[in-house]
């Protein structure tokens, strides 16, 4: 028996030592991973539960933070600045991008939106074996779609469904209020009433029509006067562009700061119909400028009183003269 058993000890040291975990080879072990598509579809190779991913573009900090583990945020943009929590994340420079430091921070998922990050600058990641996962937002509802797709990416589809569907039910409640509201009085008519979104002054840059800002302007019941055959997202309108747009309501500052800078400039821009009637306002521009789950209080600001137009003529009665005792 005593033989036997040191006959069979070899094997069954073998048969131990391959049923024993190596931690070395696991900590060398690659992550899983998967093919995905991005919302231009590009095919992309990343981990099912990505660990380091890096945001370039202020929006996508703010989606993440809604849906992913903030502890596998490992870096933000210098002009993120929501939500507060963000700034603890070291700087990345993205104007011009910073791709040496990009390296070093060493992101297994990278994120961007429509326009922020250049095709070369892409490509050169995508030669270093970099996933830059690259979103499109065009319309409101964009918003919850991108954070449903945001969440599956980081590995927490639940979690993003939830943000996601709470953000429809508030979108949902915000429509319920503009279509009350177009039922107690006379309806607003989001033909005429336009509106300018200044983001520069000198030159004056406004929001083009291809800008998340139309939709959220029409949902609201109103337009952007920048018209649909100007393509670019952020166009320059000279003085005699915006004469002939004629705006209703101009928002980018209030009415006392534009005056003292845009139409003290250009004085002849006081010809139009929202500096005659005063319909100019503040609106934050880290809203106008970011899909992000703040959407809705966006919206709730570009709830922007109608100029003072008369809807209705009233007559009034002469006043009667009391007969005499």
């Amino acid at each position: 028996m005593p033989r036997l058993l040191l006959a069979a000890l070899p094997a069954l040291l073998l048969t131990l030592a391959a049923c024993q975990s190596n931690p070395a080879a696991e900590r060398t072990a690659a992550p899983a991973t998967h093919r995905v598509r991005d919302d231009f579809g590009r095919a992309l190779t990343v981990p099912v539960r990505p660990r380091r991913i890096l945001s370039l573009a202020p929006s996508m900090t703010e989606m993440l933070w809604a849906v992913a583990d903030p502890a596998t945020i490992i870096g933000r943009t210098q002009n993120c600045n929501y939500p507060p929590a963000a700034l603890t994340k070291p700087v990345l420079n993205t104007y011009p991008l910073d791709v040496e430091g990009l390296v070093r921070l060493r992101p297994d998922l990278v994120l961007t939106v429509e326009g922020m990050t250049s095709p070369d600058h892409l490509a050169q990641l995508a030669r270093l074996g970099i996933p830059v996962y690259q979103q499109r937002y065009r319309k409101v509802m964009d918003i919850p779609r991108g954070l449903e797709d945001l969440g599956r990416l980081v590995g927490d589809s639940l979690k993003g469904k939830h943000v996601a569907d709470s953000l429809r039910g508030e979108l949902a409640a915000i429509r319920y209020e503009v279509e009350q509201r177009c039922h107690m009085g006379v309806p607003d008519q989001p033909d005429t009433l336009t509106v300018l979104a200044i983001t520069w002054t000198d030159p004056i840059i406004a929001y083009g029509y291809p800008t998340l800002l139309t939709d959220a302007l029409r949902l609201q019941r109103r337009k952007n006067a920048v018209p649909a055959t100007i393509s670019q997202a952020f166009p320059t309108l000279t003085r005699e562009a915006i004469l002939k747009l004629n705006p209703w309501i101009i928002i980018g500052g209030d009415f006392a700061a534009l005056d003292t800078t845009l139409f003290r400039r250009y004085p002849e821009l006081k010809q139009v119909m929202a500096y005659q009637n005063r319909c100019i306002f503040p609106v934050d521009d880290d809203l106008l400028s970011r899909p992000s789950p703040r959407i809705g209080r966006l919206l709730c600001e570009l709830n922007l009183p109608p100029p003072p137009v008369i809807t209705e003529i009233r007559f009034v009665p002469p006043t009667t003269r009391r007969k005499r005792k």
